[in-house]
């Protein structure tokens, strides 16, 4: 069987996927990866940063000897997946990407950045707490948000990826995105698709951007159509 590693999005962790991981391990050695500062490695966190995700993610693959892997990346994870890959060509053998954000500017992101104000999430939405204390224990929580909301005005300021990068990425990449997602337009999208040279993309009827509010069971069937076609 083929190695699939899954990557979680900015503010999530690997728990996340333990059904999905579950789902594919019939059909894959599947490896869940947790980014630095998050979930379980959630103390003593450095700055956040796309390279020191994707830092995280060559790692992973050298310690563990995973060889041109298919990727998994959620959101903020297909964004460090494609900035690996175009820092290591051939790093991966084929990258799927659900809800990722391309279009970092300094607007966009003074905009997702205003919304990891915890002080604000407490008061309105603390159901959202209580998830982010699920996944990041009960004193990182806050931790997680604020070097989040940084990389972001950061990514804003000087984005990770430019459009030579996507033009540099040659390995198949296909894009998913929900058809209800507020977050990822369908217009970055699909700019992003035509400058990968193997890029393709794919529009979900009735997906949101969370990822715990998309069905896995047909993201499962999703991914198994994409890495396993016929």
């Amino acid at each position: 069987m083929k190695n699939l590693i899954i990557l979680h999005g900015a503010l999530g962790a690997k728990s996340q996927f333990e059904q999905l991981a579950s789902q594919l391990s019939e059909h894959f050695h599947v490896y869940t990866l947790e980014f630095d500062g998050h979930g379980t490695k959630s103390t003593g966190a450095a700055d956040f940063s796309i390279e020191l995700f994707a830092q995280n993610l060559k790692d992973f693959m050298q310690q563990n000897d995973i060889q041109k892997p298919m990727i998994f990346g959620y959101s903020m994870g297909g964004y460090v997946a494609l900035k690996l890959e175009s820092l290591n060509p051939g790093s991966m053998e084929k990258l799927v990407t659900l809800g990722t954000k391309f279009d970092w500017n300094p607007e966009s992101a003074e905009k997702e950045a205003k919304m990891l104000n915890a002080e604000k999430i407490e008061e309105k939405v603390p159901s959202f707490v209580a998830y982010l204390k699920s996944l990041h224990g009960e004193n990182s929580w806050r931790t997680v948000l604020q070097a989040t909301a940084k990389m972001m005005l950061e990514l804003g300021n000087k984005p990770a990826l430019k459009s030579y990068d996507f033009h540099h990425i040659q390995v198949p990449v296909h894009l998913l995105r929900g058809e209800k997602d507020a977050m990822v337009t369908k217009e970055e999208t699909a700019e992003v698709q035509h400058l990968l040279r193997n890029g393709s993309y794919t529009e979900i009827a009735d997906w949101l951007h969370p990822i715990n509010l998309v069905p896995s069971d047909q993201l499962a069937q999703q991914l198994l159509s994409l890495y396993l076609p016929g």
